[in-house]
């Protein structure tokens, strides 16, 4: 059986005789970096307040650590770091300041902020007011107060929201070192699958309040895997040549079209059709983006 850091159990959220919310089933593993991923107003920062107890479920159960948060909620944030919309902070005083109220309320120790800071990145910012920071460093300082009770899970929702590039690959790399170098697991929000592709392990997509796919980043890639072209001569009679040997394809015109193959069975593929004195005149790649698949995934709402 997995320990899931977070488990979610028919998860619903109605609002007014509408779900913002529908059954679901979210399952991050202890290590991972899990991109929670939807179009704006899918339910992600619904499902995100929900997760840290800041509204109640409609249906359903959430466990995180391996426990109901509806029955053991302060012990559970306690190991919980979070960052839901823009930080707010007193732009007239420095970064230890801000961070020097935060640890009085969580009881943490002193040496952290130091430490935190050193974390993302702000240590020589550190006696700045933050009023001067750039929107980057105010998401990192953001980052650091979420940081600073040595949170086990980190729940950061459009973290890159409104960055510039630069910002925007601060934040991305400060993420990926979570895991490796702090033992943290992390739930990211966006609405940028190219943006969660560089730093995700597994991803969930949500649609209108359901979750409609779940799995790893490279389980997408396969599906976003593109169509081999054959131009040959005789297609029908070329088609019925594969399908006799096993290979799965389709004709298209004058083309034999081949879905989601490897290079292995390509070669396969023209081998066979050689034997069989086709005439191969053309072989062509056309290649899927994340993109496209992320789009058609949220259209059709296709499972894994």
């Amino acid at each position: 059986m997995n320990d899931w850091i977070i488990e979610t159990k028919g998860l619903s959220k109605r609002y007014k005789g509408r779900y913002a919310v529908s059954n679901l089933h979210l399952k991050i593993a202890k290590g991972e970096i899990y991109g929670f991923l939807g179009p704006n107003g899918a339910g992600k920062t619904t499902t995100i307040r929900m997760l840290l107890g800041l509204i109640k479920p409609s249906k359903g159960d959430v466990h995180l650590f391996g426990k109901s948060l509806a029955k053991e909620r302060l012990s559970i944030l306690r190991r919980v770091g979070s960052l839901v919309e823009y930080p707010s902070y007193y732009g007239h005083l420095n970064a230890v300041d801000n961070l020097e109220a935060i640890r009085r309320i969580l009881g943490a120790p002193a040496a952290r902020i130091s430490e935190v800071l050193e974390i993302v990145g702000l240590a020589k910012d550190a006696r700045r007011p933050v009023k001067g920071y750039s929107l980057g460093m105010k998401q990192r300082l953001g980052i650091a107060s979420a940081l600073l009770g040595h949170p086990e899970l980190l729940v950061l929702d459009e973290p890159t929201n409104g960055l510039d590039p630069a910002g925007i690959l601060e934040i991305r790399e400060l993420i990926k070192q979570m895991p490796m170098q702090h033992g943290i697991t992390v739930l990211i929000s966006s609405h940028l699958l190219s943006e969660v592709e560089l730093m995700a392990s597994k991803v969930g997509i949500i649609r209108r309040g359901e979750l409609v796919f779940q799995d790893t980043i490279d389980s997408l890639h396969q599906q976003a895997k593109g169509q081999i072209r054959l131009s040959v001569s005789e297609p029908e009679q070329a088609l019925v040549a594969l399908h006799q040997l096993g290979i799965r394809a389709a004709v298209n015109g004058p083309l034999i079209v081949m879905e989601n193959c490897d290079n292995n069975a390509v070669a396969e593929a023209v081998r066979k059709l050689v034997q069989r004195e086709h005439a191969i005149y053309r072989v062509e790649e056309r290649k899927h983006s994340l993109e496209d698949l992320f789009l058609k995934i949220v259209g059709e709402g296709l499972r894994a």
